[in-house]
């Protein structure tokens, strides 16, 4: 069997690690990271320091990648401010231009580029928004709003064309995984949360309010298997799917389970407060903790980032009544790809990685 080469783009991103990770797993695959910074964990995979932004550095860095035959493109460039940076027109020019900075020297380069992956999200569908019929289906037409999505998906179809490669869009949401200070990483915001309850002598307490929004999540290594499936998959040519993990959740419900990982009581009644300007304020609290533990990142804000924000929305934070959050998975599983994880399971196996690699407290 001949290798193959998957160039990773965001490659310490939530789901760049996680594709970075499964590659390597699989055996013949050869993997080159691509990163502003230097992995901080053990890996085989050729990693390549370089600023998407910067055309001539990705010129330099691509432009001589012959042996690449798939990539998958994980890089996001997000504004401070989450939420507004949304709908900026800047975000969305940058994000295109990323990724036109990377592919076009990349496929000069690589006559054998095979497939691509690249990622959506529920935002496709206008979620942050209005509410979307539930459940939504990659079928449906675009959602009326502009989205670097589809600048994004509007030019990979358009050069795509007549060309011997293919590519597969996914779009999971509420992602599950771990990537030091990711702008939308609800494992971090839940387990640094945790903690602070926790050493402050509280039992661990839903924050998002009363009202019970049906949802779903996406474990990051699910996303990775797929992109593998898709990479060698015909009917998966130039398809989008929505992916999750296979269940429907109500955030509140698995408080219990994290309340377990950390060995503390759980309260049942729910606490409403704004993660986003509440949990800043704890950062002479956590470095308290990181001392104490030994944690790698005595930083809250290095740490958690703008996931404070993007974890109140996805609670449905100041909403009696949320709208329920659902995507339709019937296509890809329908097309081959049948995998699942139990998203109770999943939350709890990232929290405990995140304690293992000195993260967060045991």
């Amino acid at each position: 069997m001949s290798r193959k080469t998957v160039l990773v783009a965001g490659a310490l991103g939530l789901l760049g690690r996680a594709a970075v990770e499964h590659f390597e797993s699989l055996g013949e695959w050869d993997v080159i990271g691509v990163s502003r910074r230097a992995p901080n964990f053990p890996t085989k995979a050729r990693f390549l320091s370089v600023d998407l932004t910067d055309r001539a550095a990705c010129e330099a860095a691509f432009g001589s990648l012959s042996d690449v035959t798939h990539v998958v493109y994980a890089a996001l460039y997000e504004k401070p401010d989450l939420i507004a940076g949304w709908r900026d027109q800047e975000q969305m020019a940058v994000n295109l231009a990323m990724l036109q900075n990377l592919l076009e020297p990349l496929e000069a380069a690589a006559p054998k580029l095979q497939h691509i992956s690249l990622l959506q999200g529920a935002k496709a569908y206008g979620v942050h928004i209005e509410p979307a019929p539930v459940p939504t289906k990659e079928r449906w037409p675009r959602h009326a709003h502009e989205n670097f999505y589809w600048l994004q998906e509007d030019w990979i179809r358009e050069r795509q064309r007549g060309k011997g490669w293919s590519f597969t869009i996914f779009r999971p949401q509420a992602v599950l995984g771990f990537a030091h200070g990711s702008p939308m990483n609800a494992v971090a915001a839940i387990g640094v949360y945790a903690a602070l309850r926790r050493k402050q002598g509280l039992a661990l307490a839903f924050p998002g309010g009363t009202g019970e929004r049906v949802n779903e999540a996406t474990d990051s290594r699910l996303v990775a298997r797929a992109m593998a499936w898709a990479a060698e998959a015909p009917v998966a040519a130039n398809e989008t799917y929505n992916v999750h993990n296979g269940d429907a959740l109500v955030w509140q419900h698995l408080f219990p389970r994290v309340a377990e990982v950390f060995n503390m009581e759980y309260a049942p009644e729910p606490e409403a407060q704004r993660l986003e300007t509440e949990m800043p304020k704890q950062e002479g609290l956590w470095a308290e903790i990181a001392a104490e533990h030994g944690l790698v990142e005595p930083s809250l804000q290095r740490l958690v980032g703008s996931s404070w924000a993007f974890t109140d929305r996805t609670f449905g934070h100041g909403h009696t009544h949320p709208k329920p959050q659902s995507l339709s998975t019937i296509k890809i599983r329908s097309h081959g790809f049948h995998d699942c994880l139990d998203t109770e399971d999943a939350l709890a196996w990232w929290l405990q990685r995140m304690q293992r690699e000195r993260l967060l407290p045991g």
